[in-house]
């Protein structure tokens, strides 16, 4: 038996990233033990996964910060003598983390981010518009640097079955024959991401109109808690679950809706991880950065071509233009028409 130490800290969306990649090898080598290290907001998203998976939470910015919190935590860590690590973020924590590691005599192997194609991707002028290796992907070849080859194998953290919603009913209510549940997160971390308020209100508006659908609202911040209650008063048939659901019983939900309205964001991925179709959409980013969530076609993903497109792979770069035309160029009845094709 091995056990290999994985590292991925944030964020959400990257994390629920591994999810897939790591049921599958746990599957594939149920012999082996898996721990994976990383922020403990992020332990519901590995509740339902196989019993050869654990999960280690861990404050790097508190009680971990530093050079000297990073030594200590290995220090804690190496006696639990791990045959491998795995690091599927490398950035300065995962890296400083695994070369300790590997100077106490455990085979390492670091993600490849392929930065250089990346740049090319985002590029002004000379703009390499292909689509990159996807994150699943990424995280797989670490794996098979270490020496495990496994097939991406995976539908949903439920398996074949829902999540159980039972002690939410409350908030979600029941779900009849003919119902269909929407699922709409419409909030992303960065602005190139986040489709205008005011458009995304016009897709509310005209999705909760319908007498068999149900509206959920998905959204974390205070200001997104507010808006989202005020889209909860004004349109009949939607229901804003913002503040009042864990990240589990909210994938629990979400394996309940018959497709999701999500950003290029967390909870795009959170969707993809229960087997919900999603309908994503994408501005200063682009599916071909490799980040789509797992299992869902591009045909879902509704975009407008521009020349500036992709400016960003994180979405987190100022608009060059000025206007995000990216995202204001996208119609609400382009993306009306998107979500009821899956319904």
């Amino acid at each position: 038996m091995a056990k290999i130490l994985v590292i991925r800290f944030s964020a959400l969306g990257d994390v629920a990233m591994t999810v897939p990649v790591l049921c599958s090898f746990a599957n594939s080598f149920p012999q082996h033990q898996v721990v994976v290290l990383s922020r403990p907001n992020m332990a519901a998203l590995f509740t339902q996964v196989p019993s050869n998976v654990s999960f280690r939470g861990v404050d790097v910015k508190k009680e971990y910060a530093g050079i000297k919190g990073l030594f200590r935590l290995f220090s804690l860590l190496k006696h639990e003598q791990f045959d491998f690590v795995a690091d599927l973020h490398g950035v300065l924590r995962s890296r400083f983390l695994s070369f300790c590691f590997k100077l106490s005599g455990v085979k390492v192997a670091c993600i490849d981010k392929e930065r250089g194609k990346r740049k090319k991707l985002t590029a002004v002028e000379y703009k390499v518009l292909t689509p990159q290796t996807t994150s699943f992907e990424r995280y797989a070849l670490v794996f098979k640097q270490l020496g495990f080859s496994f097939p991406l194998s995976f539908h949903s953290i439920f398996g074949n079955e829902k999540g159980n919603i039972e002690n939410i009913r409350s908030v979600v209510g029941y779900k009849e024959v003919h119902d269909k549940w929407i699922g709409v997160a419409p909030f992303a971390a960065h602005q190139g991401k986040v489709y205008p308020i005011e458009l995304q209100e016009q897709v509310v508006r005209s999705l909760s109109s319908r007498e068999n659908v149900k509206l959920f609202l998905f959204g974390g911040g205070k200001k997104e808690v507010v808006q989202l209650e005020q889209w909860q008063q004004a349109y009949p048939r939607v229901v804003s679950v913002a503040g009042k659901l864990k990240m589990a019983e909210e994938l629990a939900l979400m394996s309940h809706l018959d497709v999701m309205l999500a950003m290029d964001s967390g909870n795009m991925h959170l969707a993809s991880l229960v087997g919900t179709p999603v309908v994503s959409v994408w501005g200063a980013t682009h599916p071909y950065a490799g980040f789509m969530g797992w299992g869902q076609s591009e045909k879902n993903a509704v975009q407008i071509s521009l020349p500036c497109r992709p400016c960003s792979i994180f979405g987190n770069k100022p608009c060059m233009r000025g206007d995000y035309a990216c995202l204001r160029q996208i119609t609400p009845n382009q993306i009306i028409e998107k979500v009821e094709s899956l319904l």
